[in-house]
């Protein structure tokens, strides 16, 4: 009985242990979850105000920029996967990896050849693992991203969309992310970033909602040359918060489920511990009266 109560006691302190990490982490994606949400909501302003000016250029002039052209023939796409760095977050990185494999395999279904672009080390090993080819990765801020490293991954596919086919360009980028929803809920999300399509998912426009009327100088082109970059950096980017928010969300969700686990663990071995002790005493008690019995016997 002795052995079996120590093996109880230290499975309790192992729980214990266990239960303190996961109740910090629990509290530490709780705290940043709270900036997480204030970035996205910073990022917005910019946002709409960039896109009302891409819009009213895009209206007003008849450009045919390079960027909100559709190629007549569409060969080859490039898909953006953003996963997080770290685990413990339930299955925020698996069900973005999921989302995108569909969507790959929708791609390839139409004729087209996908090449993957990853962000989070969940994506690359995930490609890694299945010795999967993709063209770059990006790692190592997923729960806090940074502009310049959305203009960095903005360049870069603005860049294989610009280029020709021959020379490994893509015809058309998509982005899969995560949508934070709310704290409950967050969702996987699938968005064509190039061609680009001047709109704003979240708030659609009222209808006395009227574009400003621009005047271009130098002219149009130039104007949209410069603006369209900044507008795929800044799509990139709010997706980049998104997911951030959601995998803290996530994270602190899964955590804390976690934690609820070890204290029923703890409940549970503590019980065990206590019936095992009761079993203890009362075969010690048998085994007293057992020997103070045989003792008058023998007298």
């Amino acid at each position: 009985m002795g052995a079996q109560m120590r093996v109880y006691r230290q499975r309790i302190r192992s729980v214990q242990a266990t239960k303190k990490i996961t109740r910090a982490m629990e509290l530490i994606a709780a705290s940043r979850v709270v900036k997480a949400q204030q970035r996205v909501r910073e990022s917005s302003p910019y946002a709409r105000a960039l896109t009302r000016a891409v819009s009213a250029v895009a209206t007003f002039s008849n450009v045919d920029h390079p960027l909100t052209t559709e190629s007549a023939e569409v060969r080859r796409a490039a898909v953006l996967v953003v996963t997080s760095d770290r685990g413990l977050a339930g299955a925020y990185s698996s069900s973005v990896i999921k989302e995108s494999e569909r969507l790959i395999a929708e791609l390839r279904g139409e004729g087209k050849e996908v090449v993957p672009y990853l962000v989070g080390r969940k994506a690359v090993g995930f490609y890694r693992f299945r010795k999967r080819e993709f063209a770059a990765e990006w790692t190592g801020f997923t729960d806090q991203p940074t502009f310049d490293v959305a203009r960095e991954i903005g360049e870069e596919l603005v860049a294989a969309f610009n280029r020709p086919y021959e020379d490994g360009g893509a015809d058309e980028v998509h982005i899969v992310f995560t949508r934070f929803v709310n704290m409950v809920n967050q969702e996987p999300d699938v968005i064509r970033m190039l061609p680009l399509e001047v709109v704003e998912g979240e708030e659609p426009p009222a209808e006395d909602d009227v574009l400003p009327l621009y005047e271009f100088e130098p002219g149009a082109e130039q104007v949209l040359d410069a603006l369209l970059p900044k507008y795929v950096t800044a799509r990139i980017y709010n997706c980049l918060l998104q997911a951030a928010a959601s995998e803290l969300a996530a994270r602190q969700k899964a955590m804390k489920s976690a934690t609820d686990n070890a204290e029923e663990l703890i409940k549970k071995y503590t019980r065990l511990a206590n019936q095992a002790r009761q079993a203890e005493i009362t075969q010690e008690i048998s085994e007293i009266v057992g020997g103070a019995s045989a003792l008058a016997d023998a007298s």
